[in-house]
């Protein structure tokens, strides 16, 4: 059984199904880009604004490499990041504090504890608590302060819209996005959050996958070299990277999910409902209704891999979330 419906302009891209029955659905859109940078395909609204999230965050890097930030790979791959907090991570982001002469009490980012669930009851079986370092953003908060310092800014007030370093970074996210920002509202983890529509967020990775030098290469080399440090080493977005040579992604809150190719292709999609077990499933199609599945060097299977998602009936599958576009 199947039933299908849009909400607002934004059809049904996905179902929810048990035992062959639809229990459930998820509205969304997704867009796909050419190589050339016209629109291949899409489904449902990918020209209106939307709130992007951690998606936005190769962007923010490149706006800080463009000021002179100049960090190894490693820790350029962590300013992009959404990291579960794993050991390498936390090590990681208080090098790049480090290397400003700073410590994790400059960060602004809330206190909170990993995303990994093996590295959070790490965390709590040694008696630790919530701390800013561990939460998922801290990599581009280092980077944020780190860039301050070397601008000779203020550190206390690196939050603020109107610091110099996020009218920079709204400066380059609307070059690259080819669009003018029409929100500025505040993330998760309290920095500036910029709107695009889905096209444009598709836009700007395409323009760092196809960078052959300068700024933008150098953030997409970072996240080619170091996918464990954007995400984890448990992550469906890892698996990702490992499957398709040269791919550069970044998902974020509210399941939005950004990739792109060295020859310029590139996806972006959100769904309504903002579920992140869905995100991977409809990248995972996405991909493979593109052709990506056929490319050379590509392992079709591991990217199948990443888009299943299995529904449990007495602790065994018996079901799944399909994707339905």
């Amino acid at each position: 059984m199947s039933v299908a419906g849009s909400v607002a302009g934004r059809p049904v891209v996905a179902e929810i199904v048990r035992s062959g029955f639809v229990e459930g659905h998820h509205y969304g859109s997704v867009v796909a880009l050419a190589a050339d940078g016209s629109v291949d395909w899409s489904v449902g609204e990918v020209t209106a604004q939307v709130l992007p999230r951690s998606s936005n965050k190769p962007v923010q890097a490149l706006a800080m490499v463009e000021l002179g930030l100049d960090l190894p790979d490693d820790l350029l791959a962590l300013a992009c990041a959404s990291h579960s907090g794993e050991p390498f991570h936390v090590e990681g982001v208080r090098r790049t504090l480090a290397s400003a002469g700073l410590d994790e009490s400059a960060l602004q980012t809330p206190a909170d504890y990993p995303l990994d669930d093996d590295a959070r009851e790490a965390v709590v079986r040694a008696g630790g608590a919530k701390a800013p370092v561990l939460m998922n953003c801290s990599g581009k908060h280092a980077a944020m302060l780190a860039t301050c310092v070397l601008q000779g800014w203020d550190t206390a007030t690196y939050l603020d819209p109107a610091h110099p370093l996020q009218v920079a970074i709204a400066d380059t996210f609307a070059r690259l996005t080819g669009e003018p920002i029409d929100a500025v509202a505040v993330d998760g983890c309290g920095a500036p959050l910029l709107s695009t529509s889905l096209t444009g967020l598709a836009r700007a990775f395409s323009v760092l996958a196809t960078a052959t030098d300068g700024p933008e290469r150098r953030v997409a080399d970072a996240i080619r070299r170091h996918p464990e440090y954007v995400s984890g080493t448990t992550r469906d977005e890892l698996a990702l990277h490992r499957a398709v040579p040269g791919l550069i992604g970044k998902a974020g809150a509210e399941s939005c999910y950004a990739v792109a190719l060295p020859d310029g292709r590139a996806w972006a999609l959100k769904t309504d409902d903002g579920a992140a077990r869905v995100r991977p499933v409809l990248m995972a199609e996405a991909l493979r209704r593109s052709g990506v599945l056929e490319d050379d060097g590509v392992d079709a299977e591991a990217v199948c891999s990443t888009g299943r998602f299995e529904l449990l009936g007495g602790g065994v599958p018996v079901g799944e979330i399909r994707a339905a576009f």
